[in-house]
């Protein structure tokens, strides 16, 4: 796979492992490999590795660059979701694990190619299948659900103060011609947007397409079954690091953490969690929204 520039710039690289505490020869899993930008820093320090991603081009283009990279590391990659991450450590004989990292955002590949169908600014068709394998697509939930259920969807998964006046123009706009596109979508979105909210530093549309990728992959229900899964994996002292994007995976992780803790089962390593600095943001304002949290099993 030819990849012009870079496939996607991690966010919080060094803190990220180094709330991991990747020592050589200790095992770790990637369960969200995307770009490869933390597995490739955890085999560079000499950490066994378990990479594991839904999307097959990030496993094509990652597993290619982390052999190029670290052509004698103990490295496996495999495609898979990462709620099955109990099964995949198994079925690779990757029990007893020090590190685990979930990176939950979306890669800047993904984001920037048309036919991915994740942006609204490209004119490629709505898709936004991390797994292309997956039967629901965003364009079938654009064009199929009812006004009531899309407002709700863009309430509950995008936090959108506007979800009924959205869902309401959605369904005019779709008796007219299928919606097909991102660009069209939020053409839609942008034309129902009072004006004062038109030029805000984030697109109108850009909860409304969060709440679709989310309701396409299924990435809430993904991560709650994950969690308790990765934490059953972890040796005494291993780690658990997550970087969540938005306040509903940031809610999910925290409050797991909290429970685990109050159980006895796992210590919250930071309280707060740790953002991305002003200087990152700059070279890197994908990051912005980024939340480090990470937790260590007693």
């Amino acid at each position: 796979m030819k990849i012009k520039g870079k496939y996607h710039i991690p966010a919080l690289l060094q803190e990220t492992i180094g709330l991991l505490k990747v020592e050589p020869g200790k095992k770790y899993i990637d369960a969200t490999l995307g770009g490869g930008g933390h597995s490739e820093e955890i085999v560079k320090r000499g950490g066994q590795l378990l990479a594991i991603d839904c999307d097959p081009e990030a496993v094509e283009y990652s597993r290619q660059r982390l052999e190029d990279a670290c052509p004698f590391s103990k490295l496996k990659v495999v495609w898979g979701n990462f709620n099955d991450i109990d099964k995949i450590a198994r079925e690779n004989n990757f029990l007893g694990v020090d590190g685990i990292l979930f990176d939950l955002g979306v890669s800047s590949h993904q984001l920037e190619t048309s036919e991915r169908g994740f942006s609204f600014n490209l004119g490629g068709k709505l898709d936004m299948r991390m797994d292309p394998g997956l039967s629901v697509s965003a364009q079938d939930l654009v064009n199929v659900l009812n006004e009531g259920e899309l407002a709700e969807l863009f309430l509950k998964f995008g936090e959108e103060k506007y979800s009924r006046c959205y869902a309401a123009a959605i369904c005019l706009a779709r008796k007219i011609k299928k919606i097909e596109t991102g660009d069209e979508l939020a053409q839609i979105i942008f034309k129902k947007t009072p004006s004062r909210g038109r030029f805000d530093r984030i697109h109108p549309a850009t909860r409304v397409f969060q709440a679709l990728r989310i309701a396409v992959n299924d990435e809430l229900n993904n991560l709650k079954t994950a969690l308790p899964k990765a934490e059953g994996l972890l040796n005494k002292k291993g780690r658990l690091a997550i970087l969540s994007f938005h306040s509903l995976e940031d809610g999910i992780v925290k409050d797991f953490f909290l429970a685990k803790q109050n159980e006895g089962i796992l210590k919250i390593v930071n309280e707060k969690p740790i953002v991305p600095g002003k200087s990152e943001v700059k070279d890197n304002p994908r990051a912005r929204s980024a939340k480090l949290r990470a937790a260590e099993k007693i």
